[in-house]
Formats: C-alpha cells, structure tokens, sequence
C-alpha cells in the first residue's frame, strides 16, 4: 500500500473514530456518584483509544483535541472552555500513557524477541493510562474545578475523592472497553490500518 493510500485510509478512520466518540458521549452519558453531578460518565474515549492503539499516541492525542473541541461546542456546552480544556487533559493523559507504554513494549518485543506477552503488554498499559488520568485530574481539579463551580478549593476538597473515584472507573473502565473492541477486530483491518 502506498504512503498516500496510507494517510487516506488513516484520516477516513479517524474521521469515524471522531464520530462514534460525539454520538457515544450523546446518548450514553450519567453521573455516577450525586455529589459531583457534573462528572457524568461517558465511553466516548473508547475510540479515542483504539485510535491510539491503532496508529499511536500522537494520533490518538490529536483526535482527543478535535473530539474534545466539537463536544464542548456541541452536546457538551454547557461546561464551556473548562469542559473543553478538562476532556483534552484527561483523555490526553489516557492516551499518551497508555497507548505510549503500549507501543514501547510492543516495539521492544519486536526488536529483541523477548520480553511480556501481548496481554500482559495490553494490561499494564490500560493500567498505566488510567493511572495517569487518575493523578492528573486530581491535580487539575483542584485548579479548575472551583473556577467551574465558582467556589474556593476549600469548598472542592470534600470532593476530591469522589473526583479520584470518578475518574479511576471512568479510565478503568473505558481502557477495558477498549482493549477487548481492539482485540476483536478483524487482523485484516488491522494491517490494512497499520
């Protein structure tokens, strides 16, 4: 296949990865704990992460950007830049994390023959990327969170374990969906797409 016939099929993919992330977070979307009703899951990272998975880290960080930006001025205006700025940080760290480390590990396993099994690789890093979303909406939160809510940090400091709670399921649980779609899909796409 040819670079350009490449680059192609991998803007088309990206272009429907971007779709099914604004209809999912459309129709799927729920607050888990009532405390902080404004942290609603939604599974509309899961094609940001195939994304990821399939072409890297950066592709999967560029689509985050996009995706975060039409949500936020779209099904999700009601959170305005800050929803905006938050998505892009907490699936931009999910990805990078996760689809990095996965990438690395992959890489070197297939440069030196040996080192973890595919699954275990695949594991550790949906951990990995849930970890890093985990701790770096902790912190942002703390920032953006009483901007959000007109409120001082003492008041958000009460919700930072349910902040902490949230994200690790959203993560968790988004990286799981993830890793399984991604192990389903058929190799022929995969080479086609890789």
């Amino acid at each position: 296949m040819t670079k350009t016939r490449l680059r192609v099929y991998r803007i088309a993919a990206m272009g429907i990865f971007a779709a099914l992330s604004i209809v999912l977070v459309y129709f799927i979307h729920f607050p888990i704990f009532p405390a902080v009703p404004f942290l609603e899951y939604d599974p509309a990272d899961v094609p940001i992460i195939i994304c990821a998975y399939l072409f890297g880290p950066l592709h999967g960080l560029v689509l985050t950007v996009v995706v975060s930006v039409v949500q936020g001025l779209t099904v999700s205006a009601q959170s305005g830049w800050i929803g905006i700025l938050m998505h892009i940080l907490a699936t931009g760290a999910l990805v990078l994390a996760g689809s990095g480390l996965r990438l690395l590990l992959h890489t070197r396993k297939q440069k030196t023959g040996a080192g973890l099994n595919a699954g275990v690789i695949d594991i550790i890093s949906a951990f990995s990327g849930t970890v890093a979303m985990t701790v770096t909406m902790a912190l942002w939160n703390m920032l953006f969170t009483p901007i959000f809510m007109g409120v001082t940090l003492d008041v958000v400091m009460p919700l930072m374990p349910f902040i902490v709670a949230f994200n690790l399921i959203k993560a968790a649980l988004n990286s799981a969906v993830a890793l399984v779609i991604y192990k389903l899909l058929p190799k022929r796409l995969l080479e086609r797409l890789s």
